[in-house]
């Protein structure tokens, strides 16, 4: 099993490592996600890079959404 991640200051990079180990992403973790990325002034290269691995994991059914 993977530890739980302390949400309120996991990064990008932390959350994304979870997500992929994992291949779930709870309603919980996506918000925290979201806020996370949306709080940044400006995003990095390497997050945008992580970001679209989550996007395409989902899109491609390699993660999934669970409650």
């Amino acid at each position: 099993m993977t530890a739980q991640l302390h949400l309120p200051s996991a990064s990008i990079e932390q959350i994304v490592t979870q997500i992929l180990a994992t291949r779930r992403i709870t309603r919980s973790v996506q918000r925290h996600f979201m806020q996370t990325a949306l709080s940044q002034d400006q995003l990095s290269q390497a997050d945008r890079i992580l970001i679209d691995r989550v996007f395409e994991a989902l899109r491609s059914g390699l993660v999934k959404v669970v409650d």
